[in-house]
């Protein structure tokens, strides 16, 4: 039981409220602390890094204010509404166009890559897109190869943008030289520059502009398109070349292609209105349980993320016979759209708060917005149920295992799944990380990549190599212990095997 003081105010009530205020004054100290810290560091920039730094800062403030405004979760479970009919379409109720209005649906087109990210989680120095992935050709080269043979086929002239951020610009600038012969336009634009910030103090850890100082620096998110493309002015440009749509995807999504389909939905919707901004989605299986999914919320479709769910319903958010489908980031935007609400500061997305622990030994934060969050802010969104084939990331080596295989063929830049392959999904593979990793260690393990046509599951752990012209049937396991060395003979042929320590093979 509470002591009432002679106000009649109880001891508890008067303890929250002086956390509540202290709370709030040290926010504003963070703020007005952070203007200062922003002010010193201009004044070690150069004359000519100083305006777009100025707009950085301005957007990393905007992004903190709403941090430290944030409280309690951004979505009430309770409140989350079914969605409605129609308000996510199947793919194949959507109707191919006519091959006479092609050419015109296409030279209303941009294509988006986001290019933002490196290759240092498979062991690459460097842009990610940059990695080979098929045949040597890498990601950047398949992409340049998929719209070239679109320009070609129909006669048109489908630009691509790539979104670089400031590490994989200068790299990615250097590639692009070798396009020069190909029938494409290729555009580029930087992302923000935004200052990682120390937990504790809710500083920058920078403390000049010095830009080999990178661990001080982070791109803030795929979010930060809206802005930075409106910023770069390349927005403006395309709209008045007459462009009417862009569609966005990660470089490193294989599956993300430009589809005559859902692109003839946008310009040609058989009924209402047209959609302004459509967000691929497919159906959940169990190895993609924490993806984003669409939910209706407040009476408008909204993005809702994983980090969003309160702790006691994650494992309802994770359930496939609730939450069926998920976001692909294959998202088609009205380019009109996307600079109307940029104009006004109309997109409110939700913040991310990453968390990262730097070599030089200091927690730090990250504030990121991921693009898809935009959907509650656009007219008439919808999402289309996709075949699974349009998501097929490349993330991990054991990825890269698969798209370098038997299991695909590839034709103008574009992988389909080989028709002898039975089943139309692809098999599950879980490499050990410490051993297969990188992609240099993951590529001296194979003398060839094996044949993966009728694998189901594969497993492997341990220091394991592979001969060459190895098959892997149904499901394969292969264990070396540590200490131990397995290496599968060429020729050998794998079908629902165990393999453990000591090269003994099982039935599975």
């Amino acid at each position: 039981m509470s002591t009432l003081n002679v106000n009649g105010a109880s001891q508890k009530e008067r303890k929250v409220s002086a956390l509540t205020e202290f709370k709030e004054v040290t926010k504003k100290d963070a703020e007005s602390l952070l203007s200062l810290e922003f002010e010193k560091l201009l004044n070690t920039a150069p004359e000519s890094e100083k305006q777009q730094l100025n707009e950085d800062f301005r957007g990393f403030q905007r992004l903190f204010s709403k941090f430290l405004k944030g409280s309690g979760p951004s979505v009430l479970w309770d409140k989350i509404e079914r969605l409605p009919e129609n308000a996510v379409r199947d793919y194949a109720s959507l109707e191919p166009p006519e091959n006479s209005v092609i050419k015109e649906m296409l030279n209303k087109l941009v294509v988006v890559k986001l290019n933002g990210g490196l290759g240092t989680s498979m062991g690459c120095v460097g842009p990610k897109s940059l990695i080979p992935v098929n045949h040597d050709f890498t990601f950047l080269d398949l992409t340049v190869q998929q719209i070239e043979y679109l320009n070609k086929q129909y006669d048109a002239e489908v630009p691509l943008v790539l979104m670089n951020s400031f590490n994989t610009d200068e790299d990615t600038q250097k590639v692009l030289r070798k396009y020069r012969g190909c029938r494409i336009k290729i555009y580029t634009f930087m992302q923000s520059r935004y200052p990682r910030i120390n937990k504790e103090s809710l500083m920058p850890i920078v403390s000049t502009l010095n830009t080999s100082e990178t661990e001080g620096w982070y791109p803030p998110g795929h979010g930060d398109f809206y802005d930075a493309f409106a910023k770069s002015g390349l927005l403006n440009t395309l709209i008045e070349e007459g462009r009417e749509y862009c569609f966005v995807s990660n470089i490193d999504n294989l599956g993300a292609t430009v589809d005559l389909s859902i692109l003839n939905s946008l310009l040609n919707p058989s009924k209402g209105p047209h959609p302004q901004f459509v967000m691929e989605v497919t159906n959940k299986t169990n190895a993609d349980v924490k993806g984003g999914t669409l939910i209706q919320y407040d009476g408008k479709l909204r993005l809702l993320e994983i980090a969003q769910v309160p702790k006691d319903h994650v494992d309802e958010f994770k359930s496939v016979k609730k939450f069926k489908i998920f976001n692909t980031n294959n998202l088609w935007m009205s380019l009109k759209s996307i600079e109307a609400l940029v104009s006004r500061q109309g997109i409110d997305m939700e913040i991310i708060v990453n968390h990262k622990h730097l070599d030089i030994g200091l927690n730090v934060i990250q504030l990121e917005t991921a693009s898809g969050a935009a959907i509650k802010d656009f007219e008439n969104a919808i999402g289309i149920n996709v075949p699974r084939r349009r998501f097929l990331p490349v993330k991990k080596t054991q990825d890269l295992l698969l798209v370098m295989s038997n299991l695909y063929s590839m034709k103008s830049g574009t992988l389909t799944m080989n028709p002898l392959r039975a089943f139309p999904s692809v098999p599950l593979i879980k490499l050990g990380d410490y051993h297969f990793g990188k992609v240099r260690d993951f590529l001296s393990r194979f003398a060839s990549i094996p044949d993966l046509l009728e694998l189901d599951h594969l497993t492997v752990s341990g220091d394991v190599t592979f001969g060459k012209g190895v098959s892997l049937r149904g499901t394969v396991i292969i264990i070396a212990n540590h200490g131990d060395r397995i290496d599968i003979p060429a020729g050998a042929i794998l079908e629902n095997k165990i393999v453990s320590g000591n090269l003994r093979i099982l039935d599975h």
